[in-house]
């Protein structure tokens, strides 16, 4: 874990920091290989990739209607209660991103223009597995495209080696309305849904975070398939001032430590004193978590950064670009107003990033690496597609007519303008 003052950083540690995420060309060919197995050899491929890559045989692909129920009946009740509690509140949310289906306005008499907004068809929902479940991802994911309408949501996820789904992730699966849910994970998944198979049903987005080789595969399938964005490894930045309790923002740093040994922890602090005493707690509590090795290899990746101003802090924030924003000083709404790019902001020392990870109804599908400066993070709008609308009478052609006719003639599309001049003549 790297203690500097942020100022004193050498550009080797500052491109280290800022720079996370650049193994994607590194997995590049690998990646290439599978998709084109699978687009070529389908179930075949992608029996084979779980066996190499999962250890797990499997047969069926899609898993069965019945061995959801089976599983979602071996969860505890009141776990399933807690499931559905975070997918109401998930649904609140994004319901409320919801816009107008349909939309006109009068531009000037006999011109009427507006907006058709539709949802999309299929949508895939990639739902991580190996080193733990994430029934979480599953709501995340599904929830919001049911929200907007998507006829068919389908679910991957990786098997176990007995080759069955983690009952908590099939009863999340349930709970959110996933429509198909298959037994297949990795880059392998990507490619089943991009392109369709056999058993698994081509869908025209994919969506959900995963590793590096998921991410990679995510963005080489955007010919066939449109995706969200690119979702790796997790990371969090925290800004601080003397008013910050160490314990928790140390906490914080571990939680996102304890999801992989990529993740990425950061806090950046106008004190010192905090500064020592978040990289004090950050060891200790480090060896009491009970994923002792993924949070010591992750927090190899993690700085406690002290800035000489909150303005300083602020331009960190914005040139890194987190994942997770979490903003822990005595006048947050000041800080608030200076960011620019963040996937989600978690405000106060009571809005911890796991909040928004389960339960809250924010979507804990964010773009990480940097990407928060070009993306949003899963929202509804990622399962809508708009539709222009022109409504115009005769009256309102002829209030167009020179125009169209004029520019269209000069740009040397003549049939452009004869199809105006057509309706007068």
């Amino acid at each position: 874990m790297l203690y500097k003052k942020l100022s004193e950083l050498t550009d080797e540690e500052r491109s280290k920091i800022i720079g996370r995420g650049g193994e994607l060309a590194d997995v590049g060919d690998t990646v290439a290989s599978i998709l084109k197995d699978v687009k070529q050899n389908g179930d075949a491929a992608l029996r084979e990739y779980t066996k190499k890559f999962d250890g797990a045989d499997i047969e069926a692909i899609e898993v069965s209607k019945e061995e959801i129920d089976e599983a979602a009946k071996s969860v505890d009740p009141a776990l399933v209660a807690h499931l559905e509690f975070a997918a109401g509140n998930i649904r609140k949310f994004h319901e409320a991103q919801m816009p107008e289906k349909m939309w006109f306005i009068e531009i000037s008499p006999g011109i009427e223009l507006g907006q058709k907004v539709t949802a999309l068809e299929s949508v895939g929902a990639y739902v991580p597995g190996g080193r733990a479940s994430y029934p979480s991802t599953a709501l995340m994911t599904i929830v919001p495209a049911k929200v907007a309408g998507v006829k068919n949501v389908v679910m991957c996820t990786p098997p176990g080696k007995d080759g069955t789904v983690n009952p908590l992730t099939l009863a999340a699966a349930k709970v959110a309305g996933a429509d198909h849910v298959y037994r297949i994970g990795g880059v392998q998944a990507v490619a089943g849904m991009a392109y369709g198979t056999e058993s698994v049903l081509k869908v025209d987005k994919i969506v959900g975070p995963g590793n590096v080789f998921v991410t990679a595969a995510k963005m080489q399938v955007r010919d066939m398939a449109e995706i969200d964005f690119p979702a790796g490894p997790s990371e969090v930045l925290i800004i601080a001032d003397d008013s910050c309790n160490a314990r928790m923002a140390a906490s914080d740093m571990i939680a996102q430590a304890e999801h992989d040994p990529n993740s990425v922890s950061v806090i950046v602090t106008t004190s010192e004193k905090l500064a020592e005493e978040v990289r004090d707690e950050v060891v200790m509590q480090a060896g009491k978590t009970l994923r002792t090795e993924i949070v010591a290899t992750s927090l190899e990746n993690a700085a406690v950064l002290v800035a000489d101003s909150m303005d300083e802090c602020i331009a960190f924030s914005n040139e890194f670009a987190p994942e997770h924003l979490e903003i822990m000083v005595e006048d947050p709404d000041a800080v608030l107003e200076g960011i620019e790019h963040a996937g989600s902001i978690f405000v106060g020392n009571y809005s911890p990033v796991p909040v928004g990870d389960y339960a809250s109804g924010t979507n804990h599908v964010l773009p990480t690496a940097g990407y928060a400066r070009i993306y949003s993070g899963l929202n509804i709008g990622h399962f809508l597609k708009s539709s222009s609308i022109q409504k115009i009478s005769k009256q309102g052609l002829e209030t167009l007519k020179d125009s169209v006719i004029s520019i269209a003639e000069k740009e040397g599309l003549k049939a452009h303008a004869d199809s105006v001049r057509a309706r007068f003549e």
